[in-house]
């Protein structure tokens, strides 16, 4: 496989939105034709596999099989009810307490990877993202989670004020990142 199908094939299996072909030829460094035409030997290598890459438009995202439809959907199913794991418990805890909250001050706080845990609490519904072009990604509570609780807004929950402006974190974040940024600044 070539180094630009690899790059293909990796973003689109990270990826839980498709992406447009206007985005991939930025991200992989190519250009807009062999981009499409890497795609489209992806598509024929994948069309008989349980993960197939489909384009709708002109957006691609790698997806289960139809044939296995079910298969997966009864696994999600099952992952999407289950009891929430203690990391699970604690992101969802910092998420509430400081949301809107990016990734890279969640795994600030929490001092380890956050995606799939991430991934997980968005499938479930307890949290959603929205895009800020200066912070990327953002993740906060849904309506749904603070039904739930029997709240209506997540300044309701115990030691909220407390939690949310405590002045130690609001350091060790502001510090921490903004190194890379005055690091890019200055280069």
């Amino acid at each position: 496989m070539s180094t630009l199908q690899s790059k293909l094939e990796s973003l689109l299996f990270i990826s839980p939105k498709p992406f447009g072909l206007k985005q991939l030829p930025d991200l992989v460094g190519a250009d807009r034709e062999a981009v499409g035409e890497a795609l489209k030997t992806l598509m024929t290598e994948y069309a008989e596999r349980g993960i197939i890459i489909k384009k709708v438009d002109d957006k691609f995202q790698m997806m289960t099989s139809g044939d296995n439809y079910k298969l997966a959907q009864d696994f999600v199913r099952e992952e999407i009810t289950g009891e929430l794991t203690r990391p699970s418990l604690e992101t969802l805890t910092v998420i509430a307490y400081r949301g809107p909250v990016s990734k890279p001050e969640l795994e600030m706080i929490r001092g380890v990877n956050c995606s799939m845990i991430i991934r997980n609490l968005l499938m479930r519904g307890l949290i959603e993202e929205t895009e800020d072009k200066q912070r990327g990604y953002l993740y906060q509570v849904t309506l749904d989670f603070l039904k739930f609780l029997g709240i209506q807004e997540a300044r309701q929950l115990p030691d909220f004020d407390k939690l949310n402006n405590d002045e130690n974190l609001q350091k060790l974040l502001l510090t921490t990142l903004q190194a890379p940024a005055d690091e890019a600044a200055s280069e």
